[in-house]
């Protein structure tokens, strides 16, 4: 295809509310040696962005100011040192910004090819998630079979994610939603314990069903409303890994409780990853899920799609946390 100058693209007018994601125009991005140039044909919507729309959470030095995360789409441009792929290829990628526009550039080694089977609104999906999930769970916490894992915001991209995984492997997982509905969807996955946190005191119910052991491994969002509760429910050696506070980062914590039980208290962001980082875990995510991916014994799980320009309505949804699963821009007039 012939590449315009200029493409169609969201930009953030001015921190503040959803309504100041403005469809705009910029110049299509210029692309390096290992890079690639993606027409994109769908992007996915995550917790960044609308942190990054609010002034919460600042691009790395270098990359696009325009949000979004994830992409799929055709590659049309390689730079010259790029050897995995080729123009006319279809893939989705991680990338550090600029997602919501006609046209992303990626690193080549972020970059994966479609599994077969998946549309671009399937593949725009997963990089963020996947990644996210695999390097969390496998390579920090080293979750293994038997473990039990507690995950709170199941019905999240994060969380239908995160369920899948661990049941792959044998794990049994609890989590915390906000809805009958979303019990019900989590309860589908193969969450072995669902729990209404605006109905019922999650520690207590967790305690009962596991005999008062508690858990191995929490992923946790919520931050500050849940952090003393999440460290009491860890096994001795248990692992506690925060990728979001959306209930606040400032907490309280007694040292003695860490030292008594012998807790590893971590968490991580992908965005600030350095490109090897990000590129063994864009190969160990193909390793492990791509097969099943295209056997369909997992999936992305898409809640809604709508279109690039109607990038402020992806944003209230979001935030209003009606969703379940992933929230996908579609690059049609």
């Amino acid at each position: 295809m012939r590449i315009p100058k200029i493409m169609k693209c969201v930009k953030i007018s001015s921190y503040g509310p959803a309504e100041n994601l403005k469809y705009d125009t910029s110049f299509v991005p210029e692309i390096k040696g290992y890079e690639v140039l993606i027409n994109v044909k769908a992007s996915g919507v995550n917790r960044p962005d609308v942190l990054q729309r609010k002034g919460l959470y600042s691009p790395p030095k270098g990359a696009s100011t325009l949000p979004g995360l994830e992409v799929s789409g055709k590659i049309v441009k390689i730079g010259s040192k790029v050897k995995k792929f080729r123009v006319n290829q279809d893939v989705c990628a991680l990338v550090h910004g600029g997602g919501y526009a006609e046209f992303c550039k990626a690193h080549e080694s972020h970059v994966l090819s479609i599994p077969r089977g998946l549309n671009y609104v399937e593949a725009a999906g997963i990089p963020e998630t996947y990644f996210t999930v695999w390097y969390n769970l496998f390579n920090i916490a080293k979750i293994k079979k038997n473990q039990t894992l507690l995950v709170h915001g199941g019905a999240s991209g994060i969380g239908t994610t995160a369920i899948q995984m661990a049941k792959l492997i044998g794990c049994k997982v609890i989590t915390t939603v906000g809805s009958e509905r979303k019990k019900k969807f989590c309860n589908s996955l193969g969450a072995d314990l669902t729990i209404l946190y605006n109905k019922d005191d999650f520690f207590s119910k967790i305690q009962s069903f596991t005999n008062n052991y508690g858990v191995d491994i929490i992923l946790d969002m919520v931050g500050k409303e849940y952090f003393i509760k999440n460290l009491n429910l860890l096994k001795d050696k248990g692992k506690f890994i925060s990728i979001a506070f959306l209930t606040g980062n400032d907490v309280k914590l007694d040292l003695a409780l860490l030292l008594k039980k012998r807790i590893l208290l971590t968490g991580s962001t992908l965005r600030p990853r350095t490109i090897k980082e990000k590129e063994k875990i864009a190969r160990n995510v193909k390793k492990m899920f791509w097969s099943l991916f295209e056997k369909k014994t997992i999936r992305p799980i898409i809640y809604k799609t709508l279109k690039l320009k109607d990038a402020f309505k992806a944003h209230r949804i979001m935030e209003s946390s009606r969703h379940i699963g992933k929230i996908i821009l579609v690059n049609r007039n």
